[in-house]
């Protein structure tokens, strides 16, 4: 395809153009005010442009399709998606929505002629905009920076959600190992955990870590895609086993289409084994649709906050790591069969400030302060399993590296930590290799560990 200077596509600008007169069209056609259909286009295009910069400056990636799919979260916790966002763009974007609804409501007319011209513009630019995101040639492989940066935002928002929907690659699962022998298997996806002597040269290291990687059968780096968010993606590839090379389209919130994908997770496998499976998030589960997800995956238990007893080490609005690590524990305890354990910290997540102890917890300082709390509860994992009498199998990792702006931002490496070990009944660790891991290949080894 032809290029000019710059890297775009000469084609991008016409259909640029036609995404745009669809939308007038539409605001034409709902007002039937030609000036009000022109300041909904620009404010949606203002709206776009500035949020997709926000995200990309917090988190190294411009808007996506899957982004919509958070709405629903937005509402009930909008503390988790404006933390990054200024004030001043927070009271500008309030204003603009209300001043734009006032605009609508006085503004609208009942005349049919601008109606029609409104839905004439509709159906003659859409077909045509129909032509780049039907096309097979054009976006074809998912490359969201590279396609952002040559075919526009809009553009690239249509055709892949176009191609989300269209993803039908047939997925293939890895055979189960035929003997799996460990009494409990224990995953803990640890919130915005890494090393921090990556992020900044002068930190220290975290020592329940350090040793677990001189005693873990097999440790390395956690080669995860996303940065500062984006939990799903990691959390996906581990219960799942399947590759973003293999999801396509589908890899930028994998959990959107997950049910399809139900007999490949680690819980149904192991469920079929004989395993009891329990997940436990000590949040909403709604979110990422975790309600429904987990228990269509073969997760027989549901665990969430309100099984998390207050902790004298929480200093900040989440759920503490030691309530977790008691919670992980209590259901060891009780269990009586072969059991595996799924669970999600939240202790670490951003923003990081005072916290309900009255401790200041702000910036890279208070992001250490909370993973020393997660070094902490891997030790105590280590420790419990270790005197638990039974065969188990320990995986702890960072779903990703925090995005902390002046500080930790996204261009660098995103890779996290992940430790895999092996206890027999008398407490003795396996020792193996080091290897570095997508998420993917961490459910793999997983089993393989426990058999």
């Amino acid at each position: 395809m032809p290029r000019r200077r710059g890297g775009r596509a000469p084609e991008s600008l016409h259909w640029r153009l036609l995404v745009t007169l669809v939308i007038v069209g539409a605001g034409l056609f709902a007002t039937g005010n030609p000036l009000i259909a022109c300041a909904i286009t620009i404010a949606l295009s203002a709206a776009l442009t500035i949020g997709s910069n926000l995200k990309n400056r917090a988190l190294g990636e411009p808007l996506l399709f899957s982004d919509l799919a958070v709405l629903g979260a937005f509402v009930r916790y909008p503390g988790f998606y404006l933390a990054p966002v200024p004030p001043a763009v927070r009271v500008l974007a309030l204003g603009g929505v209300v001043a734009l609804a006032v605009t609508i409501a006085c503004g609208s007319t009942t005349r049919m002629s601008p109606h029609l011209l409104g839905l004439a513009l509709m159906v003659t630019a859409a077909p045509l905009l129909a032509i780049p995101i039907l096309s097979p040639r054009l976006m074809r492989r998912p490359n969201v920076v590279t396609d952002f940066r040559r075919h526009g935002l809009r553009l690239t928002l249509l055709v892949y959600a176009f191609r989300w929907r269209r993803e039908r690659r047939p997925m293939i699962a890895a055979p189960l190992p035929q003997n799996l022998s460990a009494d409990l298997v224990i995953v803990v996806q640890c919130e915005s955990f890494t090393d921090p002597t990556t992020l900044r040269e002068d930190a220290q290291t975290l020592p329940s870590l350090a040793r677990a990687r001189t005693a873990a059968w097999q440790r390395g780096r956690l080669m995860v895609s996303g940065f500062g968010a984006y939990t799903m993606r990691t959390e996906y590839g581990v219960l799942f086993g399947q590759g973003e090379p293999a999801l396509g389209f589908r890899r930028y919130d994998p959990f959107l289409t997950a049910r399809r994908d139900a007999s490949h997770a680690l819980s149904a496998k192991l469920s079929g084994r004989g395993y009891g499976c329990v997940f436990l998030h000590p949040h909403d589960l709604r979110f990422y649709a975790r309600d429904n997800l987990m228990p269509a995956i073969g997760f027989g238990r549901m665990v969430g906050s309100e099984a998390c007893a207050p902790s004298a080490t929480a200093t900040g609005p989440y759920v503490s790591d030691a309530a977790v690590g008691a919670a992980v524990r209590e259901i060891v305890t009780l269990s009586t069969g072969k059991t595996f354990i799924y669970a999600v910290t939240m202790e670490n997540h951003g923003p990081w400030q005072r916290g309900r102890m009255g401790i200041s917890s702000g910036g890279f300082e208070g992001y250490l302060s909370h993973l020393r709390h997660s070094d902490a509860l891997l030790e105590d994992l280590i420790m419990m399993l270790s005197a638990s009498g039974r065969s188990a199998v320990l995986a702890f990792f960072g779903d990703h590296r925090p995005s902390i702006p002046g500080v930790v931002e996204p261009g660098g490496d995103r890779h996290t930590p992940y430790v895999l070990m092996r206890f027999d009944a008398g407490g003795s660790v396996t020792t193996s290799r080091q290897a570095d891991l997508t998420p993917a290949e961490l459910h793999h080894a997983i089993l393989d560990c426990a058999a």
